[in-house]
């Protein structure tokens, strides 16, 4: 397997990014956020599929990633990567790739663990662990999260501000506009519900209509099957029209298309992902990585416009 060398960049440009130094400029038209999540076999692990075919499917990620990387270095694009910490270890020189490469490194859990069926020593275990790996690779505490699965908790949220991590991009409150994520809100049956305050902890919201995990792939599980297999063409005609949208009807929007590289990453799948990049740009659109899309927030730039009715 073809792999990409460290570049000594790590020490300039990707610090200069993550410590806040280099500056963000709102484009009126928005931004497209491109995520990925570098699973690797953690994601089946936490399904208990730990058989050499199942396995395989994870390791494909890894050659994914380079592919990847080319990609976006042809079109000079920085994306965030989230990252398990077991995939930090397992696979450290394409994780240091995407580092060196200029991209963010963001949290995605230690084993793809589903946070639901974690006490709260457990989450923060997973949580700790993980914060130590991204800081060993780039030398910067991580800013963003994303749970695995999309499977967050009030009690993920509570550790997210408790441990200094900026946002998360777990929840679905949005499509265009970043917003804060609250703290526990009640729902009794008998009446509306009662709403959390707000926190220091941005949301940059996602959506599986834009994951390409479920259009595309084949997965069976004991009780359901997900027949995935669709055409990539098909799913980013629809991902299209929903930045076009943004693009007409939001000031300064924000997108984001959450990616898995052994998922993306097959050929008819890349050329794929390249002509929706390039036809996306054509639509004036900013790429940016979502830390920058963090940091612009907390500073007090606004995003999402929406014109009221």
């Amino acid at each position: 397997m073809a792999e990409l060398p460290v570049e000594a960049g790590l020490e300039s440009g990707l610090r200069r990014l993550l410590n806040g130094t280099m500056t963000f400029d709102p484009n009126p038209t928005g931004h497209v956020c491109l995520s990925f999540d570098f699973d690797g076999p953690s994601l089946w692990m936490q399904r208990r599929q730990t058989t050499p075919g199942p396995i395989s499917r994870g390791e494909f990620g890894a050659v994914a990633v380079p592919r990847i990387l080319r990609l976006l270095a042809a079109r000079g694009i920085k994306a965030t990567f989230f990252v398990p910490g077991h995939t930090l270890e397992t696979y450290p020189r394409q994780s240091a790739a995407i580092a060196s490469h200029g991209h963010e490194i963001a949290l995605h859990g230690y084993a793809h663990e589903l946070n639901a069926s974690l006490s709260r020593d457990e989450e923060e275990e997973t949580l700790t662990r993980s914060i130590s790996l991204i800081e060993d690779l780039t030398g910067a505490h991580p800013r963003g999260y994303r749970a695995p699965s999309g499977d967050v908790t009030d009690q993920t949220l509570e550790l997210l501000i408790e441990h200094g991590v900026a946002y998360d991009s777990s929840l679905m409150g949005h499509d265009y506009r970043p917003y804060r994520a609250r703290r526990v809100s009640e729902f009794p049956p008998d009446g509306p519900p009662r709403w959390g305050a707000e926190t220091e902890l941005i949301e940059l919201p996602w959506s599986w209509t834009m994951d390409d995990y479920v259009y595309l792939e084949f997965v069976t599980f004991r009780r359901m099957l997900m027949p995935g297999l669709r055409s990539p063409v098909e799913m980013f005609e629809a991902w299209t029209g929903d930045v076009a949208w943004m693009t007409r009807e939001v000031t300064a929007g924000v997108c984001t298309a959450v990616f898995h590289p052994q998922v993306i990453g097959r050929g008819a799948r890349l050329l794929a992902l390249e002509n929706w990049i390039d036809g996306v740009a054509e639509l004036g659109v900013s790429f940016s990585r979502m830390d920058e899309i963090a940091r612009a927030v907390a500073d007090g730039v606004e995003l999402g416009i929406e014109s009221e009715v």
